[in-house]
């Protein structure tokens, strides 16, 4: 009895480490996919004539990415992991459209500080979400509200352009991402554990969804903190 529970354990452990090394693996390419999809865009006339001369083409890449992360998250159950990669490849893709916009604003070298600086930020938070044995579920609904209404407030500010709710909208959005990260890192290695023994496809499918919460996490807070560390391209 005592030596089958260790085993269960240490399956739970391996498992454990299977799964987060995917979703870092997965987020990194995804990461990198977006990183070279800006690259093209910014370097392209006819990519940034195409996707930013039409006022409305940023609303049409950010509905698609809405879709994209919907399609996903609801429907990894559904598809096979083939069809998940897919999407998740292809939501990178469109995501670094999307970044362009951004990129072009700031200068090269406050952006590659900014990144490390999120990086580092990010790196921090996901340990302490692996390590810690407080139970962040009740913080995770806390910043799942304070993230509808930091929407709510992004798309107000769009309308009436106030530099002043925008800086506070990125500061607030430092700190929710800076908790999702955690909170989504427990969560993954949560669910890891409890998958102990199940078959590697669904392993898999969770690892695409992991890789595309950190993601986001990642992404989000790197373009908050544009706001406090990014240098303005226009002199």
């Amino acid at each position: 009895m005592r030596s089958d529970f260790y085993s269960i354990n240490e399956l739970g452990k391996v498992e454990t480490n299977i799964l987060l090394r995917s979703v870092y693996e997965w987020m990194m390419i995804g990461l990198l996919i977006s990183g070279l999809s800006a690259f093209m865009v910014i370097h392209s006339q006819t990519m940034l004539h195409l996707l930013f001369g039409n006022p409305y083409m940023i609303w049409v890449l950010a509905l698609l990415e809405f879709g994209l992360v919907i399609a996903i998250s609801a429907g990894i159950n559904k598809m096979d992991i083939s069809t998940a990669r897919v999407l998740f490849i292809l939501f990178s893709i469109v995501d670094g459209m999307t970044l362009a916009s951004i990129l072009l604003i700031f200068t090269e070298a406050s952006i590659v500080t900014t990144f490390f600086i999120a990086a580092a930020t990010f790196g921090v938070m996901s340990l302490y979400g692996y390590f810690t044995d407080s139970d962040l579920s009740s913080l995770g609904n806390i910043l799942f509200v304070a993230l509808i209404g930091l929407v709510i407030a992004m798309v107000v500010n769009f309308f009436l352009k106030s530099p002043a709710v925008e800086w506070w909208i990125s500061m607030i959005g430092v700190i929710i991402f800076v908790g999702l990260t955690a909170y989504d890192t427990q969560k993954i290695k949560q669910l890891g554990e409890q998958m102990a023994g199940d078959n590697p496809s669904a392993l898999n499918r969770v690892a695409i969804v992991g890789a595309l919460a950190l993601y986001l996490d990642f992404i989000n807070l790197f373009i908050m903190l544009l706001e406090f560390f990014g240098q303005s391209n226009r002199r």
